[in-house]
């Protein structure tokens, strides 16, 4: 999908400088991926004290089993 934008050229060039990428391209979708999975953790925590935990769940005994 062909899009154009309107970037920060400084804010881009420091990117690609701090990214080692090659392209703008390369760039922005760096930095897409990087901004969606900022966010899908962001969602996780909302699960914070949602869970319940079991008393009864031994860790250790599970780790043994492989």
């Amino acid at each position: 999908m062909a899009t154009n934008l309107m970037l920060d050229d400084n804010l881009i060039l420091q990117a690609m400088s701090l990214g080692k990428h090659r392209t703008k391209r390369e760039t922005v979708n760096q930095a897409l991926r990087s901004y969606v999975v900022s966010l899908q953790q962001d969602r996780i925590t909302d699960l914070f004290g949602q869970v319940d935990l079991d008393p009864e769940y031994d860790y250790k005994a599970e780790r043994s089993r492989k």
